[in-house]
């Protein structure tokens, strides 16, 4: 058994009754190393998951329809100071035109994401306006497909935030990739910390549900991933992501060491441990098709960066990764949930967990995140 302090099967058994966990006891089982005993952590996720979720999955779509950013993340490729990158902007049709392909094809959200383009910080027309546009695409997209929608947007004026909520998004997507300050700093190159918290904080309490994501293979400690999962806990976020990262050419980490995606999914596994009902992705964007079965096995109940093939669209971690022989679609992803036991879930059945949150976030206020701040200084 590994570790003196702990016993797995009595920390699994704890979960799995819906106890919660110490920060010791989410570290123990984050650096599991014997390979039986993290298909014992993988197999209480997935009954954890099972007793949240049954055999369903939610499937989203996957349209990235900026590629231009003002930021100069040390680990993007779409890193603004990347000239070497080709980059494009989707027209308002052509957005509309792929978000209403990936809907007839059955999945229940479409993800509308962006870099933080350039074009809409512009000196002078910073604010309400310069947003418009985004605002109503948002709209649109929702009218013609009839899916939720997510935004992932990067940081936005508050008052843009604001006309989203009332634009009826779903979901704010706003990932810290890490929750310790000085690896968020070499990560997020002249990024407030705290900005991007708040903004979370803000959205939520607007009414949207928050996705939050986290990277690892970047120099993160299990330290950092526990206080990282407890900080989605304490968020009460309703979706959580972990991505391995994978190095960019012509980036400042462009020559570090990959990593497998076995940390991503021990993430995953105790993820879904903690934070139990919350949705908890298996991205298409690092291993392609061929890591998905791996991602649910460790216990998540999303299949997210799914993109349709000829619409020119790229991913994020693996740009071009599975898009254009179509195996980031359905045709493709289904056999494999089928092999998993798993099926994709109604659409009714994720509006239906989308009310229930809505739901409970109107009973629970939004929690301030001063507190929250002093401790992680601390």
């Amino acid at each position: 058994m590994t570790g003196a302090r702990f016993n797995l099967i009595d920390i699994l058994d704890h979960l799995g009754q819906k106890h919660s966990a110490t920060k010791d006891e989410i570290k123990f089982i984050l650096g599991l190393s014997d390979p039986d005993e993290i298909q014992q952590l993988f197999k209480a996720a997935r009954q954890v998951r099972g007793q949240h979720f049954g055999n369903q999955i939610f499937l989203y779509g996957f349209l990235y329809f900026s590629t231009h950013c003002q930021n100069n993340c040390n680990f993007c490729r779409y890193r603004r100071s990347n000239t070497r990158l080709v980059r494009y902007r989707k027209t308002k049709s052509q957005i509309i035109e792929a978000a209403r392909d990936m809907a007839d094809t059955g999945v229940h959200l479409i993800d509308l994401t962006m870099g933080e383009d350039p074009q809409l910080y512009l000196p002078g027309s910073f604010g309400r306006n310069a947003f418009q546009g985004l605002v109503n695409m948002v709209k649109a997209v929702q009218d013609e497909t009839g899916c939720p929608v997510m935004i992932s947007p990067g940081i936005l004026p508050d008052e843009v935030l604001k006309d989203l909520a009332d634009a009826g998004t779903t979901f704010y997507a706003c990932y810290q990739e890490t929750h310790n300050r000085d690896l968020y700093h070499n990560l997020r190159h002249g990024q407030g910390f705290e900005k991007r918290l708040e903004k979370k904080q803000l959205a939520k309490s607007l009414g949207m549900l928050i996705e939050e994501g986290i990277m690892t293979g970047v120099g993160e400690s299990l330290d950092d991933l526990a206080d990282s999962i407890i900080w989605m806990r304490d968020l009460s976020a309703d979706q959580a992501r972990v991505m391995t990262f994978v190095p960019q050419a012509n980036t400042p980490m462009g020559n570090a060491a990959s990593q497998d995606s076995l940390k991503e999914r021990i993430i995953i596994a105790v993820m879904r441990l903690i934070l139990k009902d919350c949705l908890i992705p298996a991205s298409l964007d690092v291993d392609g098709l061929s890591g998905l079965k791996e991602r649910l096995d460790a216990g998540a109940n999303v299949v997210t960066s799914i993109v349709p093939p000829q619409k020119g669209l790229a991913g994020v971690a693996n740009h071009s990764l599975d898009i254009e022989d179509a195996k980031r679609t359905l045709d493709h992803i289904i056999p494999i949930l089928n092999s998993c036991g798993l099926f994709p879930a109604s659409s009714e059945a994720y509006q239906s967990w989308i009310n229930e949150r809505q739901h409970l976030l109107k009973r629970s206020p939004v929690k301030r995140f001063e507190a929250k701040k002093e401790a992680m200084q601390c």
